[in-house]
């Protein structure tokens, strides 16, 4: 599995995914907070790097370093 997705790319999906997490636990009595536990997705997708949904469309955000 090697990484498919950028520094700008991880950070941004960190903050949504916080975001999104912060929402489902500050507001539960809304009726769309399981909306935002989807928050776990980008969390977990920036932390080891790599989107499945990349590999599927064939897109790379991240650099032509080798050693990603």
């Amino acid at each position: 599995m090697t990484k498919n997705m950028g520094s700008i790319d991880r950070i941004l999906r960190i903050i949504v995914g916080l975001a999104l997490l912060a929402y489902a636990v500050l507001f539960p009595d809304t009726g769309y907070n399981v909306w935002g536990y989807i928050g776990i997705v980008p969390l977990v997708t920036a932390l080891i790097g790599w989107c499945p949904a990349y590999t599927l469309i064939g897109v790379k955000t991240c650099s032509a370093d080798p050693k990603n």
